[in-house]
């Protein structure tokens, strides 16, 4: 084989020209590490259910006790 200025085989390249860092790949949507585990999903899923419970039950004892 002819060779010429323009081959890039490896014996003619300096180890400069390696790539040192490996290909970053591209964000395409959110990860395992962006999302909430999934305890404390349900633990903020429950408290929220239950704070919205407590203040109905309030909101019920004014209406009943401002009927008379």
């Amino acid at each position: 084989m002819k060779e010429d200025g323009n081959d890039m085989t490896t014996h003619h390249m300096s180890p400069s020209d390696t790539p040192t860092d490996p290909p970053v790949r591209a964000r395409t949507g959110p990860n395992e590490e962006d999302r909430a585990p999934m305890s404390f999903t349900v633990r903020v899923f429950i408290y929220l259910v239950g704070v919205h419970f407590i203040a109905a039950f309030l909101f019920f004892l004014f209406y009943v006790a401002g009927a008379k």
